[in-house]
């Protein structure tokens, strides 16, 4: 087939995480159950922030609005994954690779954003508790959340733009469960140099600045704490940056790994991606709620509320 535009082509075959027919089964089962999980849980820390005036804070704003972000995330790889495995197809159409890419890497950004924003608002809690309240106020908080999905939107329309711009020769197998970017350069036979400067722009911008930046919130977070006098003091204020800071450290490890290293191999790269596309999303609500007493607390308010409405509303019904 001769080289030229995407229009001779309709599809893409995405080759998943293995070829192996007795390992599909395995591997549904695995991802279904994650996937559930993964929203489940978001969902009840949203309805938990939400249900519960006591956290009505930027904290536990921010906290919702990554919940949130890593349902839409998770969303955008996993069904699409598990449908294959159960209709036994490969199959995406080219329309449907852009668009799941667009979304990919929307909500990628937003976690990234996200993190960093949430790591400012540590450092202010912090650094200068007693003007907390004032600096983090409503407005600015809302407008940090604008921003974030401003900044996401453009760079994922961006990046999809020069993926348009490409032609495709006859092999249109991407070696991995999702359309990932890397791999769509990788099968283009015109030449790709625009698409991989934009790409490495858009590691540095999303990937390198917010790092940079949550990485200075906590050098000075880390000088305030030396500070506090006592040690009960110190292990209070870290405590509330553990959780952040776990989250931020399992998100940048794994995907950094994926895009900046040249050299890593495509199960390597398929693993790294599982971890930071599934399993952080999967541990957020965990990893924020396990150690929160304010969590724990609505958690089981917004349960004992359901079990007590479940059985009114059900024997409404029985004796209508």
């Amino acid at each position: 087939m001769e080289l030229g535009n995407f229009t001779g082509f309709s599809e893409f075959l995405l080759l998943g995480l293995s070829e192996e027919p007795e390992l599909q089964p395995l591997i549904f089962g695995l991802f279904l159950s994650m996937y559930l999980i993964t929203v489940l849980g978001n969902l009840l820390i949203i309805l938990a922030v939400s249900s519960d005036s006591h956290l009505h804070t930027p904290m536990y704003f921010f906290l919702s609005n990554l919940s949130l972000v890593d349902i839409c995330f998770i969303s955008t790889t996993v069904p699409k994954m598990l449908w294959n495995i159960q209709t036994q197809s490969k199959v995406i159409t080219y329309e449907g690779c852009i668009t799941q890419m667009y979304f990919f890497l929307l909500f990628a950004g937003l976690d990234n954003f996200l993190l960093t924003v949430m790591a400012y608002d540590r450092f202010v809690a912090i650094c200068h508790p007693l003007h907390y309240m004032v600096i983090m106020n409503s407005r600015l908080c809302g407008l940090l959340v604008l921003v974030s999905w401003v900044m996401s939107v453009l760079h994922s329309l961006l990046q999809c733009l020069v993926v348009l711009r490409l032609t495709f020769c006859t092999d249109l197998e991407i070696p991995h469960f999702f359309c990932e970017i890397k791999q769509m350069a990788l099968l283009a036979c015109s030449d790709t140099f625009l698409n991989n400067m934009v790409m490495y722009f858009g590691i540095v911008l999303l990937g390198g600045g917010p790092l940079v930046g949550i990485l200075y919130s906590y050098s000075k977070i880390v000088s305030s704490i030396r500070a506090i006098p006592s040690a009960q003091g110190k292990y209070k204020a870290f405590s509330t940056c553990a959780s952040h800071l776990s989250v931020v450290s399992l998100f940048y490890g794994t995907s950094l790994e994926v895009y900046l290293s040249s050299a890593a191999t495509h199960s390597s790269s398929a693993t790294a991606s599982v971890m930071y596309t599934v399993l952080t999303p999967l541990l957020n609500p965990f990893i924020y709620s396990l150690r929160n007493k304010d969590i724990k607390r609505a958690l089981k308010r917004l349960v004992g509320m359901v079990a007590i409405k479940v059985p009114i509303v059900l024997g409404l019904k029985k004796c209508t």
